[in-house]
């Protein structure tokens, strides 16, 4: 028997599962419009201002090129990199044969000038003595004549023993030339006898060089005793022509007696080799001042050779080993100052108006990065440069930027030049 299943009853009412399908659709837009207005909101809302201003960058310093103030060979350098230098500590010597030979020759040169200073000194002393003596011969109109004779015949006697002993310097001279000229000539045996040595290879170069080192400092003390001669040759000249004045006094006092226009006469002579040996004095004081200023002047340039540090840092740099011969200017030494070192970073364009010189700031080193450095913005970059090569993402380096230099207060020693280091500008306090 077939049973059929009684069907529902219209009402008109729809499925139950058709109502459900449409609240779902009426709720995504609602989400939408939900999301929509939350962003609207975020969008236009006030936001926080930033206190700070982060970069990255590197620890860098200012370095100082210590080089040379004129050409030599380098003799010794007392410093390698990495090791601390104090400001004025001695940190290089160089040297120049030529520079000690002409040293040598300008000492000569002083002592030759000096000499003919003292000889016009002499030439005054003396003509002054008998201009002394001529005034008082003429102001002893009736004086005892005998007294001026022996007068005379004193002068004559002290002109004869100053002769005699300018005589004897120049013995003493021409025995200290021919010693000097002797041991210029072994000396020079000495070295040719060394060059041989030292291209049969007897010897080493070293040893050749001390030989003609001996060579140019024994030229130099024949130059000084040659020049000692000439002085003293010179000093007999005089010491002769005041001998002969002496005696030509002595006549003339003899033979004039107490003749009032002839001492007059010869009072104006005396007066005149004064002025004279006066203009030899000026002449010969120039010649010395001359010559010490000449000295003074090779001096400097031999203390020159001796090299010092204008500050106080670590040697970075050493490209010159003892030995070699430098130019005027050549570096020796590279030193920096751990205690000016600085944050080297970068700033994008949009944020560089938020910034300004004299800003503090905060360096973090990532040996301690929980640990602050004060510091300061010293300078910005006037104008802006692309990223440089060492980011490591293509976007970045293309972007538009401005370096920044930020000094630390105070380094400690611990930030060092090449270290990666983090920073922040305070915007507001």
């Amino acid at each position: 028997m077939t049973q059929t299943l009684p069907q529902p009853a219209d009402h008109g009412v729809a499925p139950v599962t058709k109502p459900k399908r449409s609240k779902k659709l009426l709720i995504i837009p609602g989400l939408i419009a939900i999301a929509g207005i939350g962003f609207a909101t975020w969008r236009f809302l006030p936001r926080p201002e930033a206190t700070t201003l982060p970069l990255s960058g590197r620890i860098e310093a200012n370095e100082t090129d210590i080089g040379a103030k004129t050409a030599g060979r380098v003799t010794d350098i007392k410093f390698r990199e990495g090791d601390e230098v104090q400001k004025d500590q001695i940190v290089a010597q160089l040297t120049d044969e030529e520079v000690n030979e002409q040293l040598r020759a300008a000492a000569a040169q002083v002592a030759s000038a000096r000499q003919e200073e003292q000889q016009a000194r002499l030439d005054i002393a003396v003509a002054e003595s008998k201009i002394q003596e001529a005034q008082l011969n003429l102001q002893q109109s009736q004086g005892d004549a005998r007294g001026r004779i022996d007068q005379a015949s004193s002068t004559v006697a002290a002109a004869r023993a100053q002769l005699a002993q300018a005589n004897a310097n120049v013995k003493e001279a021409e025995a200290q030339l021919k010693e000097a000229r002797s041991r210029a000539n072994l000396a020079v045996k000495d070295r040719d006898r060394f060059a041989q040595l030292i291209s049969q290879g007897a010897i080493n170069k070293q040893q050749f060089d001390q030989a003609q080192t001996n060579v140019e400092t024994a030229q130099a003390a024949v130059d000084t005793a040659n020049a000692t001669l000439q002085a003293r040759q010179e000093a007999v000249n005089a010491a002769n022509e005041q001998f002969r004045a002496a005696e030509g006094g002595l006549t003339q006092t003899e033979t004039t007696g107490l003749n009032p226009d002839i001492r007059t006469a010869q009072l104006s002579g005396l007066e005149q080799q004064r002025e004279q040996a006066r203009s030899r004095l000026i002449a010969a004081q120039a010649k010395v001042k001359n010559a010490i200023a000449n000295q003074a002047q090779i001096q400097r340039r031999l203390d020159s050779f001796v090299v010092k540090s204008p500050i106080h840092g670590v040697v970075t740099a050493r490209p010159i080993e003892p030995g070699a011969v430098v130019a005027t200017g050549r570096t020796l030494l590279t030193v920096i100052d751990l205690n000016t070192v600085y944050l080297r970073g970068f700033i994008p364009q949009g944020d560089i108006g938020k910034i300004r010189v004299g800003q503090r700031a905060q360096v973090f080193l990532d040996s301690d990065s929980k640990k602050p450095l004060s510091a300061r913005v010293a300078a910005i970059d006037p104008k802006a440069s692309f990223t440089p090569e060492n980011i490591y993402f293509r976007d970045d380096r293309v972007k538009q930027v401005f370096g920044v230099k930020i000094t630390i207060d105070d380094p400690g020693g611990f930030a060092k030049p090449g270290m990666p280091a983090d920073g922040e500008i305070i915007l507001k306090d």
